[in-house]
């Protein structure tokens, strides 16, 4: 039988995503070279719409930031929150942590694509519609065989290093066995996108997500991404159990939940429902390590944790800066502890947004957003880990998260 034929790279980067194209970008800036493999062809549907602030630190440090401005996406500059009556918002631009204030609200096929296209242009290569289907880490140098969907031609690639984005495909998770079960509950996303004909004098801010919580059950919450052609995204996460009763048929389903929220039933009243709705369901997942020889894991490709605050593609983003930092010094001729340098700086941030995120689905935190009586200060530092800032320690809510949020909680609840 012929050998498959050995092409000799650099570094290979598996998926084409932001953390793909992020990661990429930046090591072709430093000089390496840079293949990138995809399974899809772009654009493709994705979800993850509402980018947080940090996010445009990366896209900045990867190049991309003025085709990013110039490509005329909806802008965001903050996040509001509505449940039953109660109704509060938070602006980015006047957070704790120095850093981006502003973002940009997506269709994800047009961001990723923007952003894949911007990493070609910088000079890497990215092969579309071609999947990786074995990995071998044992000998000298990473090997991986791929094959091209289009004809079925199968070859392997030799490299010195591999960084897997590949998100939701978890592709080295599933060919090392790094898969381990993720402590979150199973939840489900019903979702879509539609022509929102929100009335301008509703009230509705079309520069900030709106994340509406179900009057009756509190771990039952929405999304509205309104996007620069007067479409949104519209979603509802919800335990599974949460289900039951409702219809099977996606669009009823959350049309009902809608309906049974009279605040965002308002604002959604004129829409027009034109595309059929999607579920994902079981998404929290988790791995054994971030890294081993050879390879690091970014973004979904490692861990997700729950939509609810948007910080998938910042995790990913940040991922992606710090692993490419790491690669070029480590091909460079530095050692690097990947454990050290990678793996438990990158947890800091996502533990952060844990804790918060458990928060939200066990009240504390949804009681800490709509306390009334909080001070300036302390809904500033809020503010910066809704806008992603969830690694910066001078914040003593991150930096202490679970106590931090512990005390504030308790005290919203004394009134």
């Amino acid at each position: 039988m012929k050998s498959p034929e050995v092409e000799q790279r650099q570094i290979v980067v598996i998926g084409a995503g932001p953390s793909g194209a992020i990661a990429a970008a930046i090591l072709k800036r430093h000089g390496h070279d840079v293949l990138v493999l995809e399974r899809q062809r772009f654009p493709r549907f994705s979800i993850g719409e509402s980018l947080l602030s940090h996010c445009l630190d990366f896209v900045e440090e990867a190049g991309m930031l003025e085709a990013v401005q110039a490509a005329g996406f909806q802008t965001k500059h903050g996040a509001a929150f509505a449940w039953g009556e109660r109704y509060t918002e938070f602006d980015f631009r006047d957070k704790f942590t120095e850093g981006q204030g502003s973002t940009y609200q997506v269709i994800r096929a047009d961001f990723d694509k923007l952003l894949a296209d911007q990493a070609e242009l910088q000079g890497v290569e990215i092969r579309y519609e071609e999947e990786i289907f074995a990995a071998d880490f044992n000998g000298d140098c990473p090997r991986l065989s791929v094959r091209r969907l289009a004809d079925g031609h199968e070859y392997e690639v030799e490299c010195a290093f591999v960084l897997d984005g590949s998100g939701y495909g978890r592709v080295l998770p599933r060919l090392l066995d790094l898969d381990t079960p993720s402590s979150f509950p199973i939840r489900q996303a019903v979702f879509t996108h539609i022509e929102d004909r929100i009335d301008p004098a509703s009230g509705f801010d079309r520069e900030k997500i709106l994340i509406t919580t179900h009057p009756t059950l509190r771990d039952v919450w929405f999304w509205t991404i309104p996007f620069s052609n007067g479409r949104c995204s519209l979603g509802v996460v919800s335990a599974a159990e949460h289900y039951e009763g409702y219809p099977k048929d996606l669009d009823a389903c959350l049309k009902q939940f809608v309906a049974e929220t009279p605040s965002l039933a308002k604002v959604l009243e004129n829409a027009v429902w034109d595309t059929p709705a999607r579920a994902i369901g079981g998404y929290s997942a988790n791995v054994k390590s971030l890294h081993g020889p050879g390879f690091a894991l970014l973004g979904n490709a490692a861990e997700f944790l729950d939509p609810v605050f948007s910080s998938g593609v910042t995790i990913a983003m940040r991922s992606a800066s710090m692993a490419a930092g790491l690669l070029h010094r480590q091909l460079s001729g530095e050692q690097i502890d990947w454990e050290n340098q990678f793996a438990i700086p990158l947890k800091r941030g996502v533990d952060t947004f844990r804790v918060y995120v458990q928060g939200w689905y066990d009240g504390s935190f949804q009681d800490v957003i709509f306390y009334e009586k909080a001070s300036p200060e302390i809904r500033r530092m809020i503010c910066s880990i809704l806008a992603g800032y969830a690694w910066d320690e001078k914040n003593p809510y991150v930096a202490e998260p679970k106590r931090r949020l512990g005390v504030l909680a308790e005290l919203c609840a004394m009134g």
